[in-house]
């Protein structure tokens, strides 16, 4: 019974890891705002929602021992089916760095809204499975 309860909220809390490491991600970026030659990264949440979706992320680095590094840094690494990408500048500066601040606090503020009404989903889909166990009282 709670295996299928589970299954039934699998797809919103997917949805929401994906954006609580979107908004890691951007965070990242506004603070190193200021860093010469740091690129700014993101990534397609569709894709990476699909690949979440489909099961198939691609295979981690298997640490077996302790001083072992664990392999996911950078453009092109892979957490929860999400491939990091490298964004184009939009203009470019002269240190080098990527990251415009006009464009992470769009993505970061659609982000967070996208969280939200994701929470607001899943908080409604949890109140009408409550009502369902109760009775409809």
């Amino acid at each position: 019974m709670l295996d299928k309860i589970a299954k039934h909220f699998d797809f919103q809390q997917r949805a929401l890891d994906l954006r609580a490491y979107r908004a890691e991600v951007i965070a990242s970026n506004i603070a190193n705002a200021d860093t010469p030659y740091y690129k700014a990264m993101d990534f397609d949440f569709g894709a990476a929602m699909k690949s979440a979706e489909d099961g198939q992320g691609k295979l981690a680095l298997a640490a077996t021992a302790a001083r072992h590094l664990a392999g996911s840094a950078g453009a092109g690494s892979t957490t929860n089916g999400a491939d990091l990408q490298y964004r184009g500048a939009v203009q470019p500066s002269l240190d080098g760095n990527t990251v415009d601040m006009d464009v992470e606090r769009g993505a970061f503020a659609d982000n967070a809204m996208k969280y939200q009404s994701t929470l607001t989903f899943l908080n409604r889909r949890i109140s009408s499975l409550n009502d369902a166990i109760k009775g409809g009282q």
